[in-house]
């Protein structure tokens, strides 16, 4: 693997299973320091990097609560000296019920999370990448955040507002040195489609069965796309919110 990375640093949220996982090896094979970060603490992802000889620590953030999001990029910073990218990736799902049914409590919980977390993320990230003139940042969006799905209205409503965010930030920094994009991932096998499956089969396969390219999509597909945009082979893209998706989203 070429270490495309090295002597850089990478913020990694939700980096305790799923997706954050997979894009937290990703950066740590590719050379660089990893920040590990997520509200529960797993040794899988910590283990896996140091087994590999790579440097990392891990973060304990609720990215909704800004006090513990500065405290994570100011952790970061001391830990390894500098911050050049980020992929704010924490994100619930949240109850599913119609948009009428839909709890205030619910709707709280998951833009404070889903929308209001990457904020602060970047809010704090920012800064930090302003002093040495470049960074790259990758926001975690999805497919409801580029079309509706019934039951769900929370979820569609945070992943929408940040791609939104995301255009956003990108021309506020577009001459400072910083990129600003997001994916939008697809059906990936993660333990938040094991929620919505209940790891039956069957499900499984229906939702396999609805992406064009027949079947479901893995984390490392993912962290893929969330490398080459934090790479200087993607120095001309900003303010892109790409899917990852099998096509969904063509269809």
């Amino acid at each position: 693997m070429e270490k495309i990375f090295p002597n850089k640093t990478a913020i990694i949220t939700g980096a305790s299973f799923g997706i954050g996982r997979a894009t937290a090896i990703a950066f740590a094979e590719r050379g660089a320091n990893v920040a590990l970060v997520d509200n529960v603490e797993d040794s899988e992802t910590l283990n896996t990097i140091k087994s590999m000889g790579g440097n990392t620590i891990f973060i304990k953030c609720d990215v909704s609560k800004s006090a513990e999001v500065q405290g994570m990029v100011e952790k970061t910073v001391k830990a390894f000296g500098r911050l050049d990218y980020a992929f704010n990736n924490a994100g619930i799902e949240g109850a599913s019920a119609p948009t009428a049914d839909c709890t205030e409590e619910n709707w709280d919980h998951v833009i404070g999370v889903n929308l209001k977390g990457p904020w602060l993320c970047m809010k704090y990230e920012i800064p930090e990448m302003l002093k040495q003139g470049k960074g790259a940042i990758v926001n975690c969006s999805s497919i409801a955040g580029l079309v509706g799905f019934p039951g769900i209205s929370a979820y569609v409503a945070s992943k929408h507002g940040l791609a939104g965010l995301t255009k956003n930030a990108a021309l506020e920094y577009a001459k400072s040195g910083l990129r600003v994009n997001a994916v939008s991932p697809g059906v990936i096998k993660t333990p938040m489609i094991d929620r919505f499956t209940g790891k039956k089969k069957e499900v499984e396969q229906q939702f396999a069965n609805m992406e064009p390219i027949g079947r479901l999509g893995e984390p490392s597909e993912v962290a893929n796309a969330v490398i080459w945009l934090c790479s200087d082979a993607a120095s001309f893209v900003t303010g892109h919110i790409m899917p990852v998706d099998g096509g969904w989203v063509a269809q």
